[in-house]
């Protein structure tokens, strides 16, 4: 009788951790919201030259391989452009553009390049 008991619970047991479990939902990306560039038309696609010729004499020309960074500074804002050969090959030209206060807050890219052109092509 004892013995039949144990085997009863065993069983009863047995059948409790058989289950399958529901997966959780695997979380889709989010979608990829594309960058403005409303009101850079001064800067994106530019050279070097023809960001001389807007902004005058960088403040700091980076070079990476055959990656370029050219900086300028005014008193609102500091503005800096990356430039990109194409992959065809070619001269590089701007291809993203970042921008911050002298203080390092945020600022709206293109009133920074608004301000930065105002200098009149230099400092």
């Amino acid at each position: 009788m004892t013995r039949a008991m144990i085997l009863g619970a065993g069983l009863l047991l047995a059948g409790c951790g058989g289950g399958t479990m529901a997966r959780p939902a695997t979380p889709s990306a989010a979608p990829v919201r594309p960058i403005s560039t409303a009101g850079l038309d001064r800067v994106m696609g530019q050279n070097a030259a023809g960001l001389t010729r807007e902004f005058g004499n960088p403040d700091a020309d980076v070079r990476e391989g055959n990656a370029r960074k050219l900086q300028f500074k005014g008193p609102i804002c500091v503005l800096d452009t990356y430039l990109y050969p194409p992959k065809g090959g070619g001269e590089a030209a701007v291809t993203y553009v970042d921008t911050r206060q002298p203080d390092g807050s945020p600022i709206d890219r293109a009133s920074c390049v608004a301000a930065l052109a105002r200098r009149g092509g230099g400092k």
